[in-house]
C-alpha cells in the first residue's frame, strides 16, 4: 500500500506531518506549552527542547508513518501554518487479524474551548479510518482530565475500562480511564 503524506483540512485547520522547516514552530509550541502539558505527559527527556532532538524527530516521524508504525500530526491554523496550536500522535499500529492503534493529542492553552481539537479529532479520524484502514482507535485519558473525556465522548468514543496506574505521567502512575472507537464501514483492502 503506497501512501501519500497526509494534508488533513477541516473548516479551520490542517494537520500534517511535522518537516525540517516547522521545527523552529514546533520548539515554540512546546516551549510556550511546557508548563501546562507537563501534569499530563511522561518526563520531558534532557534534550527534548532542541533542534537537535526535532531534526532527529521529524525524521523518525517520517519513517514511521511510510513504515506503517504510526501517525504523527501537527495542527496548524488553516490559514497560518506559521504556528502549531496542538498535536495528534496515533501510536502502535497494529494490523493482521487487529487492525487498531492508540491516539494521544494536546492542544495549546491559549486555545483551549474553542472546539479545535473535536474539529482537528473528527478529520485525523476519519483519515485512519478510510486510508490507513484501521478498524479500531483507543484512547485513555486520566480521570481527572474530564475536559478530554468529554471530547472523546462526543467523538464517539465509549469507555471500556478502567487501568489503575496505567502510564508513568510527569514521574508517577497515574490510573486511566481507557476508550475506543470503532470503525462501522471497515472493509479489508482489495
Amino acid at each position: 500500500m503506497e501512501l501519500e503524506l497526509p494534508n488533513i483540512t477541516t473548516e479551520r485547520l490542517l494537520l500534517r506531518i511535522g518537516t525540517e522547516d516547522d521545527i523552529p514552530a514546533i520548539l515554540k509550541f512546546y516551549r510556550e506549552n511546557k508548563a501546562y502539558f507537563t501534569p499530563f505527559c511522561p518526563l520531558w527527556s534532557d534534550n527534548f527542547f532542541t533542534e537537535d532532538y526535532w531534526q532527529n524527530q521529524v525524521e523518525n516521524n517520517y519513517l514511521e508513518f511510510i513504515n506503517d508504525i504510526s501517525l504523527r500530526l501537527f495542527i496548524f491554523y488553516k490559514t497560518d501554518q506559521q504556528i502549531i496550536i496542538g498535536f495528534i500522535n496515533f501510536s502502535n499500529f497494529v494490523r493482521r487479524s487487529a487492525q487498531y492503534c492508540n491516539v494521544g493529542y494536546g492542544l495549546a492553552e491559549s486555545e483551549q474551548r474553542k472546539g479545535y481539537m473535536t474539529e482537528a479529532l473528527q478529520a485525523a479520524i476519519s483519515y485512519v479510518f478510510q486510508e490507513l484502514k484501521m478498524h479500531r482507535i483507543m484512547a485513555n485519558y486520566m480521570p481527572h482530565n474530564q475536559r478530554s473525556g468529554n471530547v472523546l465522548k462526543k467523538l464517539g468514543f465509549v469507555v471500556e475500562g478502567y487501568a489503575r496506574d496505567y502510564l508513568l505521567i510527569n514521574g508517577k502512575w497515574q490510573d486511566h480511564i481507557l476508550t475506543s472507537i470503532t470503525n462501522l464501514n471497515w472493509q479489508a483492502n482489495p
